[in-house]
């Protein structure tokens, strides 16, 4: 990631994460979707083991809070991918119930390999 210039978040075990999922009755999925959408610069959005992340995402895609520059989006709950595959946004998913945050990682360290080595 460092010869591309980007870097990597991840806000699941984030404490502030943790207290607005408790505080608005979601998930610590759907909170980081929240905290994501204040990022600046081109995003992308990997998911392997949270539906409702995909489906928070597509609300803050929808009121025009977050435009991810690609999401990948491999949970095992294929509406939530379905969710995806027609918000606008370029997407990677596995179709069907295949997926999982290992899937996630394949996809995610696939894509770096080639942009760094050809």
């Amino acid at each position: 990631l460092e010869k591309l210039g980007c870097r990597k978040v991840c806000f699941m075990a984030d404490a502030d994460v943790a207290a607005a999922a408790k505080a608005q009755g979601t998930t610590r999925a759907q909170a980081s979707m929240d905290k994501a959408a204040a990022l600046e610069g081109a995003v992308i959005v990997a998911v392997g083991n949270a539906p409702t992340a995909l489906l928070r995402l597509r609300e803050l895609i929808d009121v025009g809070k977050m435009k991810p520059a690609l999401i990948i989006g491999v949970v095992n709950v294929v509406y939530a991918k379905e969710t995806i595959m027609d918000a606008g946004v370029p997407y990677i998913v596995a179709k069907g119930r295949k997926g999982g945050s290992t899937i996630a990682a394949a996809i995610c360290n696939a894509l770096i390999y080639r942009l760094t080595r050809g």
